[in-house]
């Protein structure tokens, strides 16, 4: 199954002593509407840990709706390294930014000012209801407002002179569906959701404003910026329907899931069938799944495949992690470019080998793509052995740059497939028959913009159906892979290996997933190949999360020292599919 993701969340943003040294020499505040000039904003406030929370959550939103048509403002973070890197890797010749003047922003006034009759007015949440956080945040997007706390609020609206669009405190008191937090929500499900103003094609899952706002801790205040350019319905509710979830014990049992559903079901009626959703974000741990100190029946991978389980037949794919994830409304509009990899040349011949192919699991998500990548992507020993890359193409729509990096710099060795579980994250046994045209159509535009045709790493509650098959078929011809968990224990079973109308169809060995050393990944590596028989020639795809190539060649070493009697080869995964089809094809006559 696929490993528990941390969000990772900045718990407190240090201050910034010379923000000119960190973004350029431009006098401070200074305005340009040239086309070559970044504005750059430094989250930089010091104090009480509602303070760094509250101003990115005002930054964000303002970001959003000034970039919502173009690229003007990118926010940099005193606590977080990572949108330096991109703005600073981005500006070097190639890249989109090179060239462009960095213009910095001396304070939120600043911003205030840059964004001008952008900005129609503000909103203000109820620190009473933490989930008005969301609910503000879908309104900003829809009127064009900032979001502020009541505190924030009575600081800065003096100076700022904007009118207050909505003040949501004392608004909802649980009379409708016995649960402040979902009164909320339906609220916003009737006057903005089901009156056809929010996005169609996004919907958000950010942690509202229980604990973290106390804490400082701004993952899901700074991806604000996402949700307010798309209009995006927010929301943070629990996908189970047998456990009231720990942000609001006392509401009637499955009132979180019943409103998750309305969600659902009316962004599915607004769509039409005519789209597909992107949910981007992921559950909050502490509320919804059993971690330390927040005890629950369930455990937290089992409450992400519920997560997906629940959505795939809404036409949703999950876009997991996205927690500090800055300046996607900066980063989407970057310049698209053709994105090609090699193909490398058939093998003359199958040898009596045990063949591997390793994939770079797990960047199927925004934060991991974004944030975890470059560590790895980095590392000197890359290029060595031949790797499959698994991202999900779907990020092109958030971080085209950052994927185009990536295939700019990659080595002979380096490949692309997809990861979770094609163009999104979803249950593909779950989609319903009427629409998988639509799945292909939405699969095929995004796997052809990335030069795909694999898709490793299919997660399900059961093996493949002939019509997902042959629906991955139109797309993904060259591989398929997949991961089956029958959590809800329906008789779900994995696929024996064989080939489907041309495409290769097997199992993804899960037994590398949480790499620990180089001798525990060689053991199941071995473990996994004798289980499954040690058959000459042998097949193995194995799947490991978040860890270097040099770490990876490691273990291939320990293995092959351990076990001088298994003839292993490392192959790309185009050579694996093929020796694979060949080698299944001629058995199978």
């Amino acid at each position: 199954m696929k490993a528990p993701i941390l969000i990772l969340i900045s718990f407190c943003i240090v201050a910034v002593s010379s923000i000119s040294a960190a973004v350029g020499d431009d006098k401070k505040g200074a305005a340009t509407t040239s086309e070559d000039a970044i504005h750059v904003y430094t989250l930089a406030t010091a104090g009480r840990p509602d303070r760094p929370f509250d101003e990115a959550v005002a930054a964000a939103c303002v970001q959003g709706i000034v970039n919502r048509d173009e690229p003007r403002v990118y926010v940099l973070s005193g606590g977080n390294a990572r949108p330096q890197y991109w703005l600073d890797t981005l500006s070097q010749e190639p890249g989109w930014l090179a060239g462009k003047r960095r213009v910095p922003l001396a304070d939120l006034d600043a911003l205030i000012e840059l964004a001008g009759k952008r900005l129609k007015g503000a909103v203000v949440w109820d620190p009473a209801v933490p989930a008005t956080l969301n609910v503000a945040t879908i309104i900003a997007g829809v009127k064009d407002a900032v979001v502020l706390s009541p505190e924030m609020a009575e600081r800065a609206l003096p100076r700022w002179n904007l009118p207050v669009i909505e003040d949501l405190r004392n608004r909802f008191d649980g009379t409708i569906s016995g649960s402040k937090k979902n009164d909320a929500y339906r609220w916003a499900i009737r006057e903005y959701l089901a009156k056809g103003l929010c996005s169609k094609h996004l919907l958000c899952l950010f942690e509202d404003a229980s604990r973290v706002r106390d804490q400082g801790a701004i993952g899901y205040a700074v991806t604000r910026d996402w949700a307010v350019m798309h209009r995006a319905f927010v929301f943070d509710l629990s996908p189970w329907g047998d456990e009231k979830p720990k942000d609001d014990p006392d509401q009637p049992l499955g009132a979180d899931l019943d409103t998750y559903r309305k969600i659902l079901e009316e962004t599915l009626r607004q769509s039409a069938g005519r789209q597909m959703t992107e949910l981007t974000g992921f559950f909050s741990f502490w509320k919804y799944s059993n971690i330390e100190g927040f005890a629950s029946a369930h455990e937290p991978v089992p409450t992400e495949w519920e997560t997906v389980h629940l959505i795939s037949p809404y036409n949703c794919y999950q876009n997991t992690v996205s927690s500090d994830c800055y300046n996607q409304s900066f980063h989407s509009h970057a310049p698209s470019v053709s994105l090609k990899q090699r193909r490398p040349a058939p093998r003359a011949s199958i040898e009596s080998k045990a063949y591997v192919c390793i994939l770079m699991a797990d960047y199927d998500s925004a934060t991991p793509l974004y944030d975890f990548m470059p560590k790895f992507w980095n590392d000197p020993a890359r290029g060595q052995l031949p790797l499959a890359w698994g991202i999900n193409p779907n990020l092109l729509e958030t971080y085209p740059d950052v994927i185009a990096h990536f295939y700019r710099t990659a080595s002979p060795n380096d490949f692309f497939t997809s990861d979770a579980s094609a163009a999104g994250y979803m249950n593909p046994n779950r989609v319903k028959p009427e629409y998988l045209p639509l799945f292909i159509k939405h699969n095929k535009a995004f796997f052809k913009r990335a030069d795909m045709t694999i898709a490793p790493m299919v997660l399900d509650w059961d093996q493949p159906t002939d019509a997902v098959k042959d629906a991955f078929k139109r797309f993904a011809p060259d591989g398929f892979a997949t991961i089956v968990d029958d959590m809800h224990h329906t008789g779900g079973t994995m696929p024996k290996p064989h080939v489907w109308k041309g495409m290769p169809v097997t199992e993804l060995l899960n037994d590398t997933c949480n790499f620990a050393n180089p001798k525990q990944t060689a053991d199941a590596m071995f473990a996994a190949i004798r289980k499954r028989g040690d058959t000459r020639p042998g097949f193995y795809f194995f799947r490991i999360v978040w860890t270097p190539p040099s770490a990876i060649i490691e273990s291939l070493a320990t293995l092959r020292k351990d076990h001088p009697d298994i003839d292993v080869e490392v192959v790309d995964p185009y050579t694996f599919f093929d020796l694979f089809k060949r080698h299944y094809k001629k058995a199978s006559r």
